[in-house]
């Protein structure tokens, strides 16, 4: 039976997780491993009902964190241990930091502990790899796509800042994107390759 792991790639809105997600991919399907590549937001009725609300300024953090551990929860159990009890390489292209992070900052009323609380029942990723990038110049890469909500220097900063804290604190690898795709990448595959050996699917 094959053994499957979980690799989560997260950071602020225009760090390259999507580019990332998918470069690791192809590069671990040429070592002939069978792989899967999943997002959040999912495409799920939940998922898309939060891709609407992150343009919209209204919508209270609490429903955000909500909605987006609703989103998960279907994910994790729907898709994600699907996959892994089959013998997959499963890499999400965001997951649980990206609420701590993103819902701590939008409010001092959300608390991490309690993010997690409601984020209980999803499962934890084998490697979390956090892409880091000046928000300056992650918000140049979207400039010609309309912004989210929480797409703007300031609130991005504080986002940058706290995955760093969040990543240290929890030892997640710290990979900077602003450098060559290219480059940035073989970081990437550098640590997998070594996490993959570890569990001995490699």
């Amino acid at each position: 039976m094959k053994k499957s792991f979980f690799c989560v790639l997260d950071g602020i809105d225009g760090s390259g997780t999507t580019t990332h997600s998918k470069l690791l991919a192809g590069f671990l399907e040429n070592r002939g491993l069978m792989v899967y590549v999943t997002q959040e937001p999912t495409h799920s009725d939940i998922g898309l009902l939060l891709r609407k609300y992150l343009t919209d300024k209204e919508i209270p953090p609490s429903t955000d964190a909500l909605l987006f551990a609703a989103d998960r929860d279907l994910h994790y159990h729907l898709e994600i241990k699907k996959k892994l009890n089959e013998g997959y390489i499963v890499i999400s292209d965001r997951y649980l930091e990206a609420s701590i992070v993103y819902q701590t900052s939008q409010s001092e009323e959300i608390s991490v502990e309690w993010v997690k609380q409601i984020n209980k029942y999803a499962g934890k990723p084998n490697l979390m790899i956090i892409l880091d990038i000046d928000p300056k110049i992650s918000l140049a890469r979207k400039k010609n796509q309309e912004l989210e909500k929480f797409e703007n220097i300031e609130f991005l900063s504080n986002v940058r800042d706290l995955f760093l804290k969040r990543a240290e604190k929890e030892n997640y690898y710290i990979v900077n994107s602003d450098d060559i795709i290219e480059f940035t990448q073989e970081k990437i595959q550098n640590i997998v390759i070594e996490h993959l050996k570890k569990y001995k699917i490699l």
